[in-house]
């Protein structure tokens, strides 16, 4: 409501700003006009005549010369505007001034639709729904002939694949990839693109011609985060989960903490066993607490719970498995530089007992930090 107020006080203010002007009567001020001038001196040269102070044949002569001017003066000025002209552009005023919203709102009524509610942000992103969906096959139809006419447009299959993908229809998108590769050459991202429709259309499961894609891209780009997480949930999906958390944990470090794909590669993390971020003994209260919890404050109490961690490593630091929990949770998190500091701190601490330094060594190995 506050913003249609807002929008009528300004549609009045323009309306008023215009029509102001043409309500105001015109007022030639005549004291000063030339008219004025003669006829005052026309009066003075009779008070001088009467009074002796001139003589009649010069009163006459200037009288003249006083009444031609005066003639001029009358004939050049313009005149006043009738009095009915400007009751009507009053009257013409008031009704722009009432009619023009009116009428706006007469034509809006039953044209718009004031009580449809916004939609919401995320629906406007995506689309509506049904209408974005027959938008997408339409374009794809165009792009589709296209193609028939012009089969080598890189270009053509670079717009048509992922279009394809979203649309469910892996198949072709596999199809539609393959063809963006041939002609626009490979690079990282469209190897790793197609291995991923390859895996969808085998319905998530990572196939050896998926893997092969991404094994592809990856040596095309060792730090593609597409291949590198497709590469560890092949790992996860034959069994090998300490291989999928490595591969999972190096790429989180990597990441930047803004990554769009971070939560999914946190998810999986902790799916196979390496999260690193949930810590021990919590209470089932504390559990149930953060699933109802938003991600925000998820994030905020697993922050608070690692400080608390490293609080304590502080004043024990002959946990080598809480070290090494530490550094995992930074790295998972994102805070590669807490990471390194934890290492060096974890070294100092157990540096007098060999077994203990050796264990720390060997899990900062698996780790990715050796160094």
């Amino acid at each position: 409501m506050t913003l249609w107020f807002v929008f009528a006080l300004m549609t009045v203010a323009a309306i008023f700003a215009v029509l102001w002007p043409l309500g105001r009567s015109s007022r030639p001020d005549n004291q000063g006009s030339e008219v004025a001038v003669y006829k005052d001196q026309l009066a003075e040269l009779e008070r001088d005549l009467a009074a002796g102070l001139i003589a009649a044949p010069e009163a006459e002569a200037a009288r003249i010369e006083i009444s031609r001017r005066l003639l001029a003066a009358d004939s050049s000025e313009p005149p006043l505007a009738p009095k009915s002209s400007l009751k009507w552009r009053r009257a013409a005023s008031v009704l722009a001034l009432v009619g023009l919203p009116l009428v706006a709102l007469a034509i809006y009524v039953p044209l718009g639709s004031p009580a449809l509610r916004d939609f919401p942000l995320a629906q406007r992103q995506r689309g509506t729904g049904p209408e974005m969906a027959q938008s997408l096959e339409n374009l794809v139809v165009q792009v589709q002939q296209h193609l028939e006419k012009n089969p080598t447009d890189g270009r053509g299959w670079n717009v048509l694949a992922p279009v394809l993908e979203r649309l469910g229809r892996f198949d072709e998108a596999v199809r539609a990839y393959r063809n963006s590769i041939t002609y626009n050459g490979e690079s990282p991202e469209r190897r790793a693109d197609l291995g991923e429709a390859i895996t969808a259309a085998a319905n998530g499961v990572v196939t050896a011609e998926a893997k092969a894609e991404f094994e592809r891209a990856h040596a095309l780009s060792a730090d593609d985060p597409k291949a590198n997480y497709f590469l560890g949930l092949a790992a996860e999906q034959d069994g090998r989960k300490d291989d999928a958390a490595n591969i999972w944990r190096a790429l989180l470090a990597k990441a930047p903490a803004d990554a769009p794909w971070r939560p999914l590669v946190q998810t999986s993390l902790a799916r196979v066993g390496g999260g690193g971020v949930t810590m021990p003994a919590l209470s089932d209260e504390t559990i149930a607490a953060s699933k109802e919890m938003n991600d925000g404050d998820r994030n905020a109490m697993i922050r608070g719970m690692v400080e608390r961690l490293a609080t304590r490593l502080k004043q024990n630091g002959d946990d080598v498995e809480g070290w090494l929990r530490l550094v995992r949770a930074y790295l998972v998190m994102g805070d590669r530089d807490k990471a390194l500091g934890a290492t060096t701190d974890a070294r100092q601490a157990v540096a007098k007992d060999a077994e203990r330094l050796r264990q720390l060594n060997e899990g900062l190995k698996n780790l990715g930090l050796d160094g």
